[in-house]
């Protein structure tokens, strides 16, 4: 079998060195600007991680050579290029019966879209997967063990990506069909774990993360039921699982982000700085627009939203989320 990992970035290289042993054939492509020297002669990436892939992973630029005869596609692009991805593997020839597994995590601006509706509007006939979960890249790379969800409507494909992409005490992969609900719970933590990074370093306590990743929760809950989700799968893998990873994890990219805003650091220095897409900062928008379409109060997202889009002080922005109107706690399951 053949795997190609379109994507030449953090994640896309941990996916293609963790799986290398699965498959017959791995190819992994990248823009040309994204191929370093390094890369393509010597299999070898150090930032932002050190990754150091097997001889027989072929690195191209080249879409349709990278794509041909592969039985599993991996989207690890970013949620905004992941559009123009598409429409170019649609140029490139792919076939309607190759599995595309999306790995990305988030919500397409300003449509509003999940990843399976964008690549659904390009690729209507496609046969589509989701691949989310607890997955620190750092961790993987150091062979710790850790489990994801696959989701796909169609049991059937979930469970061939399961079986194809599970290693041994490594990568535990469980089949879902609830589409809505993983691609939901992956996307939208990524904001409260920007919430995570700030209340740590502003020194607000244990007690605070915990309120964080609670009501946190309880937000994601409520605009994924109105989108169409299983409720209890918010409380699985791509649910809490990657919640509680994502928000106690400095290795998390959003976690550092609002670490650095907790700092007083600009959001433009504070990707810069990190040189890597950190998803959460465009997601705190598409949560709050997606909770004002649907009337559904998401203040902790909407306190992110106001850390990353304006002027705001850490200490204001603390007041305001402390000082809201009292209420009575959500009961969901």
């Amino acid at each position: 079998m053949k795997l190609t990992v379109i994507g030449a970035g953090c994640w896309g290289l941990t996916l293609a060195w963790l799986l290398t042993d699965n498959f017959d054939e791995v190819t992994i492509w990248g823009r040309e600007q994204d191929l370093s020297d390094d890369l393509i002669q010597n299999r070898h990436a150090s930032k932002p991680l050190e990754v150091q892939l097997k001889e027989k992973v072929e690195i191209t630029s080249n879409l349709a050579a990278a794509i041909s005869g592969a039985d599993i596609i991996l989207n690890v692009v970013a949620t905004s290029g992941t559009r123009d991805v598409c429409e170019n593997l649609k140029k490139a020839g792919i076939k309607s019966e190759q599995i595309l597994v999306n790995a990305s995590k988030g919500i397409e601006l300003p449509s509003l879209m999940r990843m399976s509706e964008v690549i659904k509007d390009v690729l209507p006939e496609q046969k589509l997967a989701i691949l989310s979960g607890p997955t620190l890249a750092k961790e993987v790379l150091a062979g710790l063990p850790t489990a994801a969800s696959v989701a796909c409507e169609d049991i059937k494909v979930a469970e061939f990506v399961q079986k194809a992409c599970s290693v041994p005490s490594k990568f535990r992969l469980y089949t879902n069909t609830d589409v809505i609900g993983v691609e939901l719970g992956g996307s939208l933590k990524n904001v409260i774990a920007i919430a995570s990074g700030f209340a740590k370093t502003m020194g607000l306590g244990d007690n605070c993360t915990g309120s964080l990743l609670t009501r946190g929760m309880a937000e994601i809950v409520r605009v994924s039921i109105q989108l169409g989700a299983n409720p209890s799968t918010l409380y699985g893998l791509s649910g809490m699982g990657d919640l509680i990873a994502t928000c106690s994890s400095p290795m998390s990219r959003n976690y550092t982000v609002g670490s650095m805003l907790a700092k007083g650091k600009k959001i433009d220095d504070i990707l810069s700085e990190l040189g890597s897409v950190a998803e959460g900062v465009k997601t705190s928008k598409a949560i709050c627009e997606l909770a004002k379409k649907l009337d559904i109060d998401v203040p902790v997202s909407s306190a992110i939203y106001e850390a990353v889009y304006t002027d705001i002080t850490p200490q204001a922005l603390l007041e305001k989320l402390m000082n809201r109107k009292l209420k009575e706690e959500e009961r969901y399951v």
